[in-house]
């Protein structure tokens, strides 16, 4: 028997390969599937199943791709549709992997659909689960997800509760749980940094696992969470009916695109997308391009702050990471890369085509203008971090929200904004300067600079009123 857990960082993500006897089974997907057709292949084994915990809404999975290259069925819990070909299984349906079996639990609450695989090894033991949203470490899966569902978050926060203690919590100790997200994931709140653990350890140690009322427990897990990033919606529905194939995607995104032919395409309505170092990006930039660094939370925020999936984009980076680009891309359902600035920005430059910069300035710089001014300081991290400790100069105004909170900035005022280190900043300041706000000022270093620069800080210090 094997089990292996490959987690992506950047999206939080775990999927899962099982192993047995020549045969295999993979559980929630990435999009790129190749990797796990590579590994099968190099063990000689079938991908016989494709196990889905429910419809994903945080990132579109592989099942679709990996069931047509493989061959291999795909198995949604109860309650599902797809328009695609699946087995939509019944509650306590028992499949097999080589010498190992693995049992539907029908456990809804984060969506209807939502099931929690259990896996039995060659003796017939109670290995471990695999339970998608349902349990995290730490945490359980938010109740208000679910595509088109006429239930409320409370009745589904109900729902978690009777899935909790009736399907998961009476099993053994030794269990182990394999959840599908890991701390910094958006499907829940609490989520630890760990990627797995006993389900005993979760039974002392998780909130929602502890001797609440069904009324606590709905409370508790409704409370304090951040309305879904706009992508959320479009991810789930396209693990639901489908998609482009990740091989056409990526195919599509490698056209190498001139300056002068970027720059008709931008003014035809393409998004120009930079995905530099922020250190890059302050140097300079296409004029009307956004940033979202490659080497940050890249595909969440894309789906955060990018409304249209449907728009074209066109990549700024080096040659060599466009398909690592596009297939980050493709992770959270924009699949309409139309192709890269060729030659990257220098190119764009020996052209003479238009260029911006975002200016910038130290914290200690910010330290003394706020002794002689009043500015609009735009704190751009999350009500938990702020809330938490911030200037008390600052308004709160999320990256989270941007994309609906564009219009309320006024093009004639200048806004001076921070995050934590600088990479949220950037964006926020970038899509200002794109949206015609041209007066914008980023902090570098974020907040970690300005508490270092002794910047008046916490609510508690603030005078009355701030």
């Amino acid at each position: 028997m094997k089990v292996e857990q490959l987690y992506t960082d950047c999206l939080a993500e775990a999927a899962y390969y099982i192993e047995s006897n020549g045969e295999a089974a993979i559980i929630d997907p990435l999009r790129e599937v190749q990797q796990y057709i590579d590994m099968a292949n190099a063990n000689g084994v079938k991908i016989k199943y494709i196990f889905e915990t429910h419809f994903h809404a945080d990132f579109v999975s592989g099942h679709v791709d990996l069931a047509e290259k493989t061959g291999a069925q795909i198995v949604f819990g109860p309650t599902a549709k797809t328009d695609f070909d699946s087995i939509i299984a019944t509650d306590e349906q028992v499949f097999t992997v080589g010498d190992l079996s693995i049992k539907v639990l029908h456990t809804p609450g984060h969506t209807m659909e939502s099931s929690t695989f259990l896996l039995k090894d060659e003796d017939g033991k109670d290995y471990c689960i695999f339970s998608g949203d349902t349990l995290f470490i730490g945490d359980v899966g938010r109740p208000d997800l679910a595509i088109k569902s006429d239930v409320t978050k409370e009745d589904l926060a109900g729902m978690l509760f009777d899935s909790l203690r009736t399907k998961i919590m009476t099993l053994a100790d030794d269990v182990i749980v394999y959840p599908a997200h890991g701390a910094g994931s958006a499907c829940g709140k609490n989520m630890s940094s760990e990627t797995f653990a006993t389900l005993g350890n979760q039974k002392e140690n998780n909130y929602a696992l502890q001797d609440l009322s069904k009324a606590e427990f709905v409370k508790e897990v409704t409370t304090g969470i951040m309305p879904p990033p706009s992508y959320f919606p479009k991810a789930a529905m396209l693990n639901k009916t489908g998609y482009k194939s990740i091989d056409d995607v990526v195919s599509k995104a490698g056209n190498a695109l001139k300056p002068e032919e970027v720059l008709k395409l931008q003014a035809d309505g393409a998004l120009v997308l930079d995905t530099r170092s922020k250190e890059d990006f302050h140097d300079g930039f296409v004029k009307g391009s956004i940033f979202i660094g490659i080497d940050g939370s890249f595909a969440p925020w894309v789906g955060t702050v990018i409304k249209d999936n449907a728009q074209p984009i066109i990549i700024v980076a080096d040659q060599d990471r466009v398909e690592e680009i596009t297939i980050r891309l493709s992770r959270v359902g924009y699949d309409n890369t139309i192709g890269y600035l060729d030659g990257g920005y220098q190119a764009w430059q020996e052209a003479s085509l238009p260029v911006d910069k975002i200016e910038s300035i130290a914290a200690d710089e910010l330290s003394e203008i706020l002794k002689e001014n009043k500015i609009n300081l735009i704190d751009a991290r999350k009500p938990s971090e702020f809330d938490a400790e911030h200037s008390c100069t600052a308004t709160n105004r999320p990256l989270d929200f941007i994309s609906t909170e564009i219009e309320s900035y006024n093009s004639s005022q200048k806004y001076y904004v921070h995050c934590r280190t600088g990479y949220r900043s950037l964006i926020y300041t970038s899509i200002l300067k794109q949206s015609g706000i041209t007066d914008v000022v980023d902090i570098e270093g974020g907040f970690v600079a300005m508490q270092e620069a002794d910047i008046s800080m916490s609510e508690f210090q603030c005078p009355s009123g701030n």
